[in-house]
């Protein structure tokens, strides 16, 4: 029983490792090392600070510029974002090591970035690999990142999926490529340092501090690309969540550049499949609620810790003119899994979970489309008749057919800005 619940909590290419191959992702090879811990979270992004944008202040860029960040055309960015420019040779994988960016463990850490001289657009894409709220799950997330890890990566998946520059089938294929390695257990939107993870024989000590992280590594993706003309924040699995909770923010960054998501694998359900109690301990250990944009008054305050869902909903109503899109199976048993831990009232929290069943988990995430996306024309999603669990880190992502419509398909003309669509189940 605990090796399979492991098994189905490991996201990203752990839990490619539990199934088919369908299920694999781009996280890598995320080998513990011994790093020595870091000092402070070094305070991810300012808040307010000047006004500047990596798009020239208020000249933009012409082109495809767009509303700006939401419907009032106005830029908000946390910045100034006035890091030192990443210096790394074109078309080759390169680890940029942050200072201040660290990992639950208080490892230092950075991102890796695949610079292309001849290209405008940018792909950032968040990696998954589980997450950290309990002693089972922070077991199997990993809390440590180097470059060797990297290296890892690079050897083994930086060739596949979205990654893959030999195919034309990849709408992304040629663009500056950003990938951001995960090691802080909070699904990239953290910033809680000193956290002690409830539980027997759970971590404590813990620095969640994902959103910190992507503050600092924005500080010198920023200054290096400062001619873009769109821009594409992705991410798997826990990857997917956290493209999602630092859309705002990123849009914001590059705005007026326009800013598409693509959230694979990782649905913010409504509170009657994403337990409250869940989103709750989430919200506590991580610091959620700090992270969360200010203007999304709905997102915090409920006193039984949900409505979570309540944030895709704001991205929607924020930026209707965007493209805001989601992947998924419709029976993903890996995020079943993790929500199984919210069932009879997190009960069984801190033991073994009895994840969601295929009908519940596919109920919930037919209601996050029907009651909650569909009334923003930015919002478009794309669902498999599937358990299968991430899709963009595998070459299969480009055979994927729904309805006579491909994924790659799908996702090229979500980035070209075509009405969004729904499709699936």
């Amino acid at each position: 029983m605990w090796q399979t619940v492991g098994c189905l909590l490991a996201l990203g290419l752990a839990a490619g490792a539990c199934s088919s191959g369908e299920e694999e992702s781009a996280t890598g090879d995320q080998a513990p090392a011994g790093s020595g811990g870091s000092g402070g979270v070094g305070g991810g992004v300012g808040e307010g600070g000047g006004a500047s944008t990596s798009q020239g202040g208020s000249g933009g860029e012409g082109g495809s510029g767009g509303e700006g960040g939401g419907t009032t055309g106005e830029c908000n960015p946390e910045g100034p974002f006035d890091g030192e420019p990443i210096t790394a040779a074109p078309e080759s994988w390169t680890w940029v090591g942050v200072p201040g960016a660290m990992c639950r463990d208080g490892s230092p850490t950075g991102f890796g970035v695949r610079l292309n001289p001849d290209s405008d657009k940018l792909v950032i894409y968040l990696a998954g690999g589980g997450a950290c709220f309990n002693a089972l799950t922070c077991a199997n997330n990993p809390s440590t990142f180097t470059e060797q890890s990297f290296n890892n990566w690079r050897s083994n998946s930086s060739g596949r999926g979205i990654f893959n520059n030999d195919t034309a089938l990849n709408p992304l294929g040629d663009w500056n490529k950003v990938y951001v390695p995960y090691c802080t257990g909070d699904v990239h939107s953290g910033n809680a340092t000193d956290v002690d993870v409830p539980g027997t024989a759970a971590p404590q000590n813990q620095a969640f501090v994902g959103h910190a992280n992507i503050g600092l590594y924005l500080q010198r993706i920023i200054p290096t690309l400062p001619n873009l003309t769109q821009v594409v924040l992705t991410g798997s699995s826990a990857g997917g969540f956290g493209a999602a909770f630092n859309y705002d923010r990123v849009a914001q960054a590059f705005c007026p550049t326009p800013v598409v998501l693509v959230d694979d694998a990782g649905p913010v359900l409504p509170d009657d499949t994403l337990a409250p109690c869940l989103q709750k301990r989430w919200r506590d250990l991580w610091g959620l609620d700090g992270t969360l944009p200010a203007d999304c008054t709905e997102c915090t305050g409920q006193a039984n810790g949900g409505g979570l869902v309540r944030y895709v909903e704001y991205l929607g109503a924020k930026y209707p003119d965007r493209r805001l899109g989601l992947l998924s199976a419709d029976k993903d048993t890996t995020i079943a899994g993790f929500f199984g831990f919210g069932k009879n009232d997190c009960a069984g929290m801190d033991g073994a979970p009895s994840p969601l069943s295929g009908a519940q988990f596919s109920a919930g995430i037919m209601a996050l489309r029907d009651d909650h996306l569909m009334s923003s024309p930015a919002w478009g999603t794309f669902l498999v008749d599937s358990t299968t669990h991430t899709f963009l880190g595998s070459d299969n992502y480009f055979s994927i057919e729904v309805d006579g419509v491909g994924m790659a398909d799908w996702v090229a003309a979500m980035v070209a800005g075509d009405p969004s669509t729904h499709v699936g189940p």
